[in-house]
């Protein structure tokens, strides 16, 4: 069942709830929503432990684009909104530039209590080319021109997409789901920042305080895992390879190592005095 709640410019952020315990929201990645996307299977599988917050980004699945345009503020502030829903504090975890949207939000938000990252994808050295200085400026002008199959196209080709693998894409109804969510792009893109150009990410940009675990996988591009290592060494978090995965994380392998480290909050909170 969807409900709702609402973020501090007035957006109406739709949101599901699943299980018993402790708060956890789940943040999605580029063109994923609840209905589309990853979040549902893991929730399912982590609502043993948990009590699952999925929410729909701006723009995407019953969420509405926004009463005010889209910056990063807004979309902290919406992480906000669901953590308020969720009792005002939760673990939270966040995939790949809803990981990127996470340490944003638990920069500035208290009530994030333990943050969980799974492949930020940022380019951190040369091994991957760097993302183009202008391609936000270049998606805006694809959207005004309602070019939404070739933002896909532009964005799945930018992120390693080989061409036969885009040209069958192209030919199932996932291509039209994908499309339905292009103008999304350029706001993950600009979530990303300037950490696309092949340097090391700035030890300043956030200020994370709570136990953090990020993680990669082992069969995943040698670049993202280079970028995993990189934030995790400015996070002072928790780094770990899981064996055999690639950026699509298997939720019956991410699911375990999310409870073993939200559950140990539990293990070392002690007794209430």
């Amino acid at each position: 069942m969807t409900r709702f709640t609402t973020s501090a410019d007035g957006t109406e952020i739709a949101y599901s709830v699943t299980g018993s315990g402790p708060a956890l929201v789940l943040v999605d990645g580029a063109l994923c929503h609840r209905m589309f996307g990853p979040s549902t299977e893991l929730a399912s599988v982590l609502d043993k432990n948990f009590t699952v917050y999925t929410y729909d980004r701006r723009g995407r699945g019953e969420t509405g684009e926004g009463v005010t345009p889209w910056s990063l503020e807004r979309e902290v502030e919406d992480v906000d909104a669901v953590i308020k829903a969720a009792g005002g504090s939760a673990f939270v975890y966040g995939s790949s530039s809803g990981a990127v949207l996470a340490m944003e939000a638990a920069s500035r938000l208290p009530g994030i209590t333990r943050l969980a990252l799974y492949e930020v994808p940022f380019v951190v050295d040369d091994t991957y080319p760097a993302r183009p200085a202008d391609i936000i400026e270049r998606m805006n002008a694809m959207l005004e021109r309602g070019e939404r199959s070739k933002m896909v196209s532009t964005f799945m080709r930018m992120v390693g997409v080989p061409g036969i693998g885009l040209a069958v894409m192209k030919l199932t109804p996932v291509w039209k789901k994908l499309k339905l969510v292009a103008h999304t792009l350029p706001w993950d893109l600009a979530l990303l920042g300037s950490d696309g150009r092949g340097s090391k990410l700035p030890a300043d940009r956030w200020n994370v305080k709570v136990p953090t675990l990020a993680m990669d996988g082992g069969k995943s591009p040698e670049y993202l895992r280079n970028a995993m290592s990189d934030a995790a060494e400015v996070l002072g978090a928790d780094h770990k390879t899981l064996p055999g995965q690639t950026h699509v994380v298997k939720s019956s392998v991410i699911a375990p190592e999310l409870v073993e480290f939200f559950s140990r909050a539990q293990r070392t909170a002690g007794p209430i005095a």
